[in-house]
């Protein structure tokens, strides 16, 4: 079954790496990942800034560039960013935009709507919001009426769960991390699918930096079992290819 891998990270030390509430992250670079899912049918995905690249934007071109146009970038950039510095990021394979509430490192959560809205508008980037769910009702409105938002990590809590009901409205949630969050992954997962079975994207969230329990195939074979072969080629694949690459 083919692989869109919506979430992972590349980690490369020719490039500002910035230590995060007293962590480093290992080296990690295209090479590793490669070498790492050669026996996976991934056939694209989307490599995704950590709070300890702040807003570097040369790592990820450089990545981009090793992995091919099959993959897409997700940046965090300063609320100040110009409109022809996002466009170039844009030709270069970024399609999104982070907010990391939960690590820092990106801009602040209150430039959210304005600044979702720039750049949906300027070149069709989604953005996505690595949060405990749980805290979801105090922007709720906000992402309502956002053109396009996801979540990462399944929310991250038990307590979020409910709050992920956002996917009526359109919300995508990354079926990530599954060794980092603090909830039942099989009911998150099968709870999410059945309120919009456009919403989960699957993603191996290497190098799983700060996880308890690092990624492993069994987190494939999990969406598998649960969900017939055609759900399990959306979760999998093609919402996410759809999302990324409209």
């Amino acid at each position: 079954m083919k692989i869109f891998d919506a979430h992972f990270h590349i980690i490369d030390f020719n490039y500002p790496i910035t230590e995060n509430q007293g962590y480093v992250p290992p080296s990690y670079v295209v090479e590793d990942y490669q070498k790492e899912t050669a026996t996976y049918h991934i056939v694209g995905g989307a490599i995704v800034s950590g709070s300890f690249q702040g807003f570097d934007q040369d790592y990820l071109v450089n990545a981009l560039e090793k992995m091919g146009s099959a993959f897409c970038g997700v940046t965090q950039l300063p609320f100040s960013v110009t409109d022809d510095k996002i466009m170039d990021l844009h030709k270069k394979g970024v399609r999104a935009l982070r907010f990391n509430v939960k690590r820092g490192g990106s801009e602040d959560l209150s430039k959210l709507d304005y600044f979702a809205r720039r750049v949906y508008d300027l070149a069709g980037w989604h953005s996505e919001l690595y949060i405990d769910a749980k805290d979801l009702p105090e922007i709720a409105p906000t992402i309502e009426k956002l053109p396009a938002i996801s979540i990462d990590h399944l929310g991250l809590s038990e307590e979020g769960l409910p709050h992920l009901r956002l996917v009526e409205k359109g919300v995508r949630v990354k079926a990530t991390g599954f060794g980092r969050v603090e909830l039942d992954v099989e009911q998150a997962l099968k709870s999410i699918h059945a309120v919009n079975p456009e919403a989960l994207m699957f993603g191996t969230d290497l190098p799983s930096t700060r996880a308890k329990r690092p990624f492993a195939y069994a987190d494939i074979e999990l969406i598998q079992e649960l969900f017939e072969a055609r759900s399990a080629e959306k979760i999998l694949y093609q919402n996410a290819m759809n999302f990324y690459f409209k």
